[in-house]
């Protein structure tokens, strides 16, 4: 059985920064793709990071580019989301997911799901 599991979210204010840590077990961690998703209230699930096996590639949302970071420790099975510079519009339920496969085309609709982690951003 596969679990998912985030941690580290909270409320900060806006400029502040927040790491964002996921763990994944059940299945080889370093064969699968993951990524980082959030949806706000009233808004579509967006693809905040994505990552291959290899951490050959990455992708970010635009919104995102230059302010979050995206990185992965196949030996110990984590998943880790570096965010700076944090604004109100990042408030949201962030998730990680695993996909069924090491890579990915587009950071949509993984196979694997967390509960989520609440990150509020004040301003």
């Amino acid at each position: 059985q596969v679990q998912v599991a985030e941690s580290g979210g909270g409320s900060v204010q806006a400029g502040e920064s927040l790491r964002l840590s996921c763990t994944v077990s059940g299945l080889t961690f370093a064969d699968h793709a993951v990524g980082w998703f959030r949806q706000a209230p009233g808004k579509e699930r967006e693809g905040v990071a994505c990552i291959s096996s290899s951490s050959r590639t990455i992708y970010y949302a635009d919104s995102v580019k230059g302010r979050f970071t995206i990185s992965r420790d196949n030996a110990a099975n984590t998943l880790v989301l570096r965010m700076y510079r944090l604004r109100p519009e990042d408030t949201a339920t962030y998730y990680c997911a695993a996909d069924y496969t090491s890579g990915f085309i587009k950071c949509d609709d993984f196979g694997y799901w967390g509960q989520g982690t609440q990150v509020t951003v004040s301003s």
